[in-house]
């Protein structure tokens, strides 16, 4: 093993090592420590993923992060689906034109029901939960 490769598997097991260890309880009575509140935009539990205004009428926007496409078909009407291609699992690039596009394939989705409009895909994308209000648009 060269010199280089024992470095990055010793980088990469002394970061799993301090991962499971920040994973454990420290407040000594056994019990599970609260959990970090979460950031705008990482929409873990509820938090907010976007206001409304963010999500063009007609279009969507893509959370790379969430891997989530929110669409707003028509004003007020707004969708989730899996940002995840059917067809070989890529990552979805734009929404235009009325569809959620995937640049591996070509394949096409409906933004308003992500059915598949051009293949190689033949399943549409997943649907996700959402909540609308007051402006904020909420994962679950």
């Amino acid at each position: 093993m060269n010199a280089r490769r024992r470095t990055v598997l010793a980088a990469g097991a002394a970061g799993a090592a301090a991962l499971a260890t920040g994973c454990g309880s420290s407040d000594g009575d056994g019990g599970d420590a609260s959990p970090a509140p979460s950031a705008p935009g990482d929409a873990p539990g509820g938090a907010e993923l976007a206001r409304t205004g963010d999500i063009p009428v007609g279009g969507g926007t893509i959370f790379k992060e969430q891997k989530i496409v929110v669409t707003q078909p028509t004003e007020g009407d707004f969708k989730a689906f899996s940002a995840v291609c059917t067809h070989a699992s890529c990552l979805v690039s734009t929404v235009s034109d009325g569809t959620i596009n995937c640049p591996c394939h070509g394949s096409r989705f409906s933004i308003t029901d992500a059915a598949v409009e051009a293949g190689p895909a033949t399943r549409p994308l997943p649907a996700e939960e959402i909540s609308v209000s007051s402006g904020a648009i909420r994962l679950g």
